[in-house]
C-alpha cells in the first residue's frame, strides 16, 4: 500500500496530463477522477463546478495525484521524479529509457539533454509540457535495488545545504525508515561544502525518497505546485503527523501543511473518499486547516 501520494498542481490541465501520462509511460492507466460539486463552491471556483477536481493515475502501479485547480501554484524543479532504468533487470533499459524520453520531451524543456554524465553514462533531466521534471537515468545494477520511480527534493532556495538534516529528520519521525545511499561532496563546489550533499535517498513506509543538495545557485524553492500526500489511519495517527509537520502556520488549510523546510503535505484519513461522499463535506473541508473526521458527521 503507498501511504505517501506525489499530489501535482495543474492549472485548469488534470485531465489533459494524466490522460497524456497515461499514453506515454508503458504501463499507466488513469485510475480514479472525483469532480467539484456544482454548489456550495468558494467564489474564485465557481468555473470548477462539476469538473473535475483530481484524477489519479498510476505509472507501473506508482499513484499519483493530478489537482484541477487554477493559477494560484506552479509546480517547479525543486520537486522532481527520477526514473530508475534498470538493465540488470531490463535488458533493454537504453532503448526504453530512449522511447520514454521522446514522448516527455516532446513540447518539453530539456534540463540536461541526454547523454553521459559522471553519475549515469545515460541521463538526461527534462521538463515536460506541463512543468513536471522528469530525470531519466541508466544506472549500475549492482547493490540494493531501487524502484522505478525516486521523488527527489533538491533543497536549494531558503534551505540550501539542509538535505543531510532534512534526511535525518524524516528517518526519525516516520516509524520503520532508514537512509540508504550518502554521497557527499569530496570538496567545496560553489554553494556546497563537503558537508553538504550530493545525493542521498532515504527509504520511508517502503518508499524511496531522494535528496541534494545543489551546488549551483537554485531560486526556486519547494511550494504546493509538489505535495506529498500522506494517507492516516484514523484522527490520532493525523494528529500525531500534523505536529511534526505543520510547520507554517499560514500555510495550514483543507488538511495541507508546509513543514520546516516549506515541503508541502497533505495530512488526510485514509477514508477520504468515503467522508467526501456524505453531506455538506466539501464546504466543511474547505472550513478546516487539519481535518477533523468527526466533523464530517
Amino acid at each position: 500500500m503507498q501511504k505517501i501520494v506525489p499530489n501535482l498542481w495543474f492549472d485548469h490541465t488534470a485531465a489533459e496530463a494524466a490522460a497524456f501520462y497515461a499514453q506515454v509511460f508503458p504501463d499507466a492507466r488513469v485510475v480514479d477522477t472525483q469532480y467539484y460539486p456544482t454548489e456550495g463552491l468558494l467564489d474564485f471556483q465557481e468555473e470548477f463546478a462539476g469538473k473535475e477536481i483530481t484524477v489519479t493515475f498510476e505509472i507501473g502501479g506508482y499513484r499519483f495525484v493530478a489537482i484541477n485547480a487554477g493559477p494560484e501554484f506552479t509546480v517547479n524543479t525543486s520537486v522532481s521524479f527520477l526514473l530508475n532504468f534498470d538493465p540488470s533487470t531490463d535488458p533493454d533499459a537504453r532503448a526504453h529509457l530512449d522511447q520514454l524520453w521522446a514522448g516527455l520531451a516532446d513540447g518539453a524543456e530539456v534540463m540536461m539533454p541526454l547523454g553521459e554524465y559522471g553519475h549515469s553514462p545515460h541521463y538526461g533531466w527534462v521538463r515536460d509540457r506541463y512543468g513536471i521534471s522528469w530525470q531519466l537515468m541508466l544506472t549500475n545494477g549492482e547493490g540494493e535495488p531501487r524502484p522505478f520511480i525516486t521523488p527527489t527534493l533538491i533543497f536549494g532556495a531558503g534551505v540550501q545545504n539542509r538535505a543531510a538534516e532534512a534526511a535525518a529528520f524524516y528517518t526519525a519521525i516516520f516509524p520503520g525508515s532508514r537512509i540508504g545511499t550518502d554521497v557527499r561532496y569530496p570538496e567545496a563546489t560553489g554553494l556546497a561544502t563537503t558537508q553538504s550533499v550530493m545525493f542521498t535517498d532515504i527509504e520511508v513506509f517502503g518508499q524511496w525518497f531522494a535528496m541534494m543538495d545543489p551546488s549551483f545557485e537554485q531560486d526556486e524553492s519547494f511550494n504546493p505546485g509538489v505535495s506529498l500526500m500522506l494517507e492516516c489511519d484514523g484522527q490520532e495517527e493525523l494528529d500525531h503527523y500534523w505536529a511534526l509537520l505543520s510547520a507554517v502556520p499560514e500555510a495550514e488549510m483543507c488538511g495541507w501543511c508546509a513543514d520546516q523546510y516549506g515541503l508541502s503535505w497533505q495530512l488526510v484519513p485514509s477514508n477520504l473518499g468515503e467522508l467526501m461522499s456524505k453531506p455538506d463535506a466539501y464546504s466543511k473541508l474547505m472550513s478546516m486547516k487539519k481535518i477533523e473526521i468527526a466533523a464530517f458527521g
